[in-house]
This record gives structure tokens, C-alpha cells and sequence, in this order.
């Protein structure tokens, strides 16, 4: 074909058969407005679509091209680093590049578009914290981020209430250096409360305007709008959710994660990429400096600085103990019966009732309670078999005054009688928040009880003594700190059949440590469970490093991710036994099952696993999600689902 301009455009399909750029003809009409990074609309298999221009050129192999139906807007929103990164991701995890782009790209908002654009100050000059540069190999850190170094490391801070813990003050001291260079950032948190904390941090250092959020909660317009000043270049800061990883910020110079470890960083829509892996590729893609941050360590942050990738920022051992609060552990079997009726009451060991009542002395004691509700099961006593309704079969679970309540049918009517044993009287295997606190407020008559947990949160509590009961992630903050924090039920935590239940465990556990004064102030956390649990233990020593350490290598010896890929291929089953062609030739490959999952009304779905060694990961990825896209095109039967390292 002859000379003429051609849109090179990503079609917003998500048929893995369809993953490849279209071209178009570009307009006499439309030629000032097409370029690379544009929305536009096409006309695709006889319909129209959004569509992303990736590339403008002049020729074309093809004889005859199809115009664009026309640009949508001349706004830039997919720069060219960011388009890249997204094809990363879309090869890395399994994905098409539409179903990043989505993640990537906020839906238009037009009146956004064309409203006035407001003036941004520049982000000012902030007097670094310290916390940081505390850190044995933080203030190398430090000037090679102020001198446009793309630097990588993880960074441990102690967990701690207080300046050694101030993760925040850490997160700002990278960002005010990279600031300082004239280049760009962004930083992501998992959750809300985390960028409220961070929103205030930057306003107090930067000044209001100086930067900008994205997170899905802003809603469409505001949401639109942040990112608009971010394509445009208006501002150099971005803080957010998981999805603000793919900011479009120009000249990016650093890009860090807090809490790295968090689950709510794993993207819940396909291709399920983490923000964690994700910020790791932007990194190493634009070359930009990197910071992985949290109280606890992952496996996969421990094997990239094992292998040099990533420096770690961490105080040794010894030195996080004398800053952070003193750590024990109590057993169950310790039990007060003999000696504190009191104790008794509250079903706890001694060691943890002296602990509160000590606490209490000098302000709030924290109490992480694994449950909510009341007693969210319940079992016969005689025979110890999980209670159910004899109507549905759903678990039972028991409320004040002896109700028991159906998940499923609501409230059960009559007794309740055992089919095993004939039983008829009923135990809580565990209790919940409420439950825990109606005893401990009878142990604890004069105290005042806070309760949290989701739905029902609280976010602080002052200095005066009160019993603070939370489960997981809903801890509210002390004003100065908790005086003691006990740690109930470990064993629910580490129990669960989770590749990371120990990992995660930890991560909760040195979080509550983070809100309690550091033990040089009397602040203790004391975990009921198992003293010789090796999450307990590293608990007990703070030290989070030496757990990843421990645990990548029981992940190596074992080959589970980050030592090895792993996929999971979910349909039916003349589908996954089609997928052995494209695993089979892959080096090192071994498969687990099929197994049943589920029956529905497009028939019976079963579950593929295989893994290989990380070197031959993208050949196998990419082999199943030819299998994926070889059925959708020839519209066989049954829902297909591709997961590559599931969290």
C-alpha cells in the first residue's frame, strides 16, 4: 500500500485470539489529533469499540485499511512507558492488554476534560525525618535518590509506636529526595486508613495541591480528573491504591510500596497482577529507583535481595528488640484457674491477665481477636463434631443468651440435638470480638471496652486505660500508643491451609506491634498459642528478615513461588487436557491433578496446576493462554480461568 498514515491501535477486547495491534487509516480530518496514547473508536468485527493508538506511522503491509471512526479526545492517557508496562503485565500474568489498560486507564470523564485546569504549586523543599536515614544504608539510599540514582531496596522499619516506626516519615524522606532531583513518584498503600495517614504527611511537607490521589473510592469524576494532572504533568506526586502504580507520571524517579505484603495489593480481576510485582517491573522498565516497604518481609522481596536485586534497609536484630516492645509468648495450658478466679473467667492464661492489668496501669491495652461476632462456630460437646442445621446443613454459630443462629436460615427454632452422638449440649470452639468482650468486661468491671472490626471500625482511642478489642486490621490507633497489645487465638492464624498463613500471620502480628510503645516505655505484646511456632518465634525476636529468609528457603527445597511459577488452569476438562500439549515441552514441568472444583450449568469445571523453574515461566504462561485463546476462538464450550502465582 502506498503512502499513508496509519494508527497502530490496541483494540479494548478481552479475547486473548484478538491480543495484537490493529491498523488503521488515519484521516485528513483526524491527523492533528491522532497520536500515540490518544482514545479513539473503531470499527471492529462490525462493532464499535474503544480502542488505544499505540503507534502512528506511514505504511502498512496491508492493502486496504478500515478509518478510524473518530478520536474520542486528544488527551494522552496511555503514555508509551505506561502502554509498555502494561504489555508486561498482560505477558507476565496471562492477561490481554485490555484488561490491564482497564486497571491502567480510568473510564473518560468529559466534563473533566474540559474544565479549567488548575495551577499546582511545586511540591516544597521538606526537612527529612531521619527515619530513613536511621537505617544502616539509608542515607546512601537517600543521596542516590537525590542524585536520580535508580536505586532498589526493601526497606524493614521497627515495629514500633514512635520515630523508628514512622513509616510514613520513611516513605516521605525517598519521596522529598526524589523531589529534590526534579523527577517524579509515586507511592502505593493497600488500604484507605494508610493513605489518610499519608495524604496528611505530604500536605504538612509538600503543600495542599502539590500533589494528587487515585484510588476507586474518589468516584468518577474526581478520579478522572487526578489523573488527567498527572498525564498532563501538572504534578510530580502520586499517592494511592494498588492501581496507582500505572500513574502516568513523567519523568517517574521512584516508585514504593508499603506494606508489600498486604493481599489487598493483589488486583481481584484478571490477570490478578500484584502491585508489589508490578511496581518491580515499572522499576526496571523506566529505570526509576524502587522501595519495598513493610514491617514484615515476603518471601518474594526476600529472594530479590538475596539475589543482590534489592538492598535491604533493615537494623539488625538486636537493635530492633532494644527500639521496638518487649515480646513474649503465653501457652494455653498456662491457665489462671487456681490462682485468679478472674482469669478464669476470661479464659485467659495468667501470664496475659497480669499483662493486661499491667497495662492498664498506664493506658489502652490492645486485644487482636482472630473472629468477629460471638461465637462464630460451634461444635457438640461430647463428641467435638462441627454443629450444623439440621435443615441446610450450614455451619451454626451462637449469639448472646444461648441463641443459635443458622448462616443460612437465620435463626434455628428448638433445640438442637447432635446426628452423631445424640448430644444435646453445644461448646465454642472459638469466640469471637463480642464474645471476648463481654468476659473481659466481667474480669474487668470498672475498664471502659472499645470494639472494632469491619463494618463496625473504629479509628482511635485516647491515652485514658480502656480494654481495646479489634479483629485483624481493624486496630484502631492509640493516641500515645498501647501500653500492652495481647494477641489472642494465634493459632487460628497460622492454622489456616494458605501457603502464606505463617507469612501473613507475622505481617498482622508486627503490625499491632507497631501501634504498642516501645518496651524501654513498659510497652509489651504477648501471643496465646504455641511458643515454639516459628512465626511465634520470629515474632518474639522482631525479626522479619530472618523469617522471609527461612521461608523462601522451606519455598526453594519445596518449589512453591518465588522459587518456581505456578499456574493455575481452571475449565473444563477437555480444556485442560488440551493444555497438556503446551506444558508438556516446557523444561521442568509437573502438573497436579485435575481435580473437580465445581459443577454449573455449563457443565463440570476442573483445576490444573503446574509449575516449572522461573526461567521457563514465560514459555509456560504463554503456551496456556494459547490454549485459552485457541478455544475462545473456535467458541468452545465452558468458562476458562488463567491464574499465574496465586496470592
Amino acid at each position: 500500500m502506498g503512502q499513508v498514515r496509519v494508527a497502530r491501535v490496541a483494540v479494548d477486547v478481552p479475547l486473548p485470539h484478538l491480543d495484537r495491534v490493529f491498523d488503521y487509516a488515519i484521516t485528513d480530518e483526524q491527523a492533528d489529533a491522532v497520536q500515540p496514547g490518544v482514545r479513539v473508536r473503531v470499527r471492529f468485527a462490525g462493532k464499535l469499540r474503544d480502542a488505544w493508538v499505540l503507534e502512528v506511522a506511514d505504511t502498512t503491509d496491508l492493502d486496504k485499511l478500515a478509518p478510524l471512526e473518530r478520536v474520542v479526545s486528544p488527551e494522552v492517557v496511555l503514555s508509551d512507558a505506561v502502554a509498555g508496562l502494561v504489555r508486561e503485565v498482560a505477558d507476565h500474568w496471562g492477561g490481554t492488554f485490555s484488561d490491564v489498560a482497564r486497571l491502567a486507564v480510568p473510564p473518560r470523564h468529559a466534563a473533566s476534560e474540559a474544565a479549567a485546569r488548575p495551577d499546582r504549586p511545586e511540591p516544597a523543599a521538606s526537612e527529612p525525618s531521619g527515619v530513613l536515614a536511621g537505617h544502616p544504608g539509608g542515607e546512601r539510599y537517600l543521596a542516590g535518590l537525590a542524585a536520580g540514582e535508580p536505586l532498589r531496596a526493601a526497606w524493614n522499619p521497627v515495629p514500633v509506636f514512635g520515630a523508628p516506626g514512622d513509616w510514613a516519615g520513611g516513605v516521605l524522606d525517598a519521596v522529598g529526595a526524589t523531589l529534590s532531583a526534579g523527577r517524579g513518584a509515586i507511592v502505593v498503600v493497600p488500604d484507605g486508613d494508610a493513605l489518610d495517614a499519608l495524604v496528611a504527611r505530604c500536605t504538612a511537607a509538600f503543600g495542599k495541591g502539590s500533589f494528587t490521589t487515585l484510588t476507586a473510592e474518589l468516584g468518577p469524576a474526581t478520579r478522572y480528573r487526578n489523573f488527567l494532572a498527572v498525564a498532563r504533568g501538572d504534578v510530580r506526586l502520586v499517592l494511592g491504591t494498588r492501581a496507582a502504580v500505572y500513574a502516568p507520571v513523567h519523568d517517574l524517579g521512584l516508585v514504593a510500596v508499603w506494606d508489600e505484603g498486604n493481599d489487598l495489593l493483589a488486583e481481584p480481576r484478571a490477570p490478578y497482577p500484584h502491585a508489589r510485582e508490578v511496581a518491580a517491573l515499572r522499576a526496571g522498565l523506566e529505570h526509576s529507583a524502587l522501595l519495598l516497604a513493610g514491617y514484615g518481609r515476603t518471601a518474594e522481596v526476600q529472594a530479590l535481595v538475596e539475589k543482590g536485586w534489592l538492598v535491604a534497609l533493615a537494623h539488625e536484630p538486636r537493635e530492633v528488640r532494644r527500639l521496638g516492645p518487649a515480646v513474649h509468648a503465653a501457652s494455653h495450658s498456662d491457665r489462671a484457674e487456681d490462682r485468679d478466679p478472674a482469669a478464669r473467667a476470661a479464659r485467659l492464661p495468667h501470664d496475659v491477665f497480669t499483662t493486661i492489668r499491667a497495662g492498664l496501669a498506664s493506658g489502652p491495652v490492645l486485644l487482636q481477636v482472630p473472629r468477629a461476632g460471638y461465637a462464630p462456630s460451634m461444635a457438640c460437646q461430647e463428641c467435638r463434631e462441627l454443629a450444623r442445621c439440621p435443615r441446610c446443613s450450614h455451619p451454626l454459630r451462637g449469639e448472646r443468651g444461648g441463641v443459635l443462629v443458622c448462616r443460612s436460615c437465620g435463626v434455628l427454632p428448638g433445640p438442637w440435638a447432635c446426628p452423631t452422638c445424640g448430644g444435646g449440649r453445644l461448646r465454642a470452639p472459638t469466640v469471637g470480638v463480642r464474645r471476648t468482650a463481654e468476659e473481659l468486661g466481667r474480669a474487668f468491671p470498672q475498664v471502659r471496652v472499645v470494639q472494632s472490626w469491619s463494618g463496625h471500625l473504629v479509628d482511635e482511642v485516647g491515652e485514658e486505660p480502656a480494654l481495646v478489642l479489634a479483629t485483624p486490621g481493624a486496630e484502631p490507633r492509640a493516641e500515645a500508643g498501647y501500653a500492652a497489645a495481647i494477641l489472642m487465638d494465634t493459632g487460628l492464624l497460622l492454622g489456616r491451609p494458605d501457603l502464606r498463613a505463617a507469612e501473613e500471620a507475622l505481617r498482622r502480628w508486627l503490625h499491632v506491634c507497631a501501634l504498642v510503645r516501645p518496651g524501654s516505655h513498659q510497652g509489651t505484646v504477648m501471643a496465646v498459642g504455641e511458643p515454639d511456632a516459628r512465626a511465634i518465634q520470629a515474632l518474639i525476636r522482631l525479626d522479619a528478615p530472618g523469617f522471609a529468609a527461612r521461608e523462601l528457603a522451606e519455598r526453594v527445597a519445596t518449589r512453591f513461588p518465588p522459587a518456581a511459577r505456578l499456574v493455575q488452569f481452571d475449565g473444563p476438562r477437555a480444556a485442560l487436557d488440551e493444555a497438556e500439549a503446551a506444558w508438556r515441552p516446557v523444561p521442568g514441568a509437573e502438573h497436579f491433578g485435575p481435580v473437580p472444583l465445581e459443577t454449573t450449568g455449563e457443565g463440570e469445571t476442573w483445576r490444573l496446576t503446574v509449575r516449572c523453574p522461573p526461567a521457563h515461566g514465560d514459555a509456560l504462561v504463554a503456551g496456556l493462554k494459547e490454549v485459552v485463546a485457541d478455544r475462545l476462538a473456535r467458541k468452545a464450550p465452558g468458562a476458562l480461568r488463567l491464574q499465574v502465582d496465586p496470592s
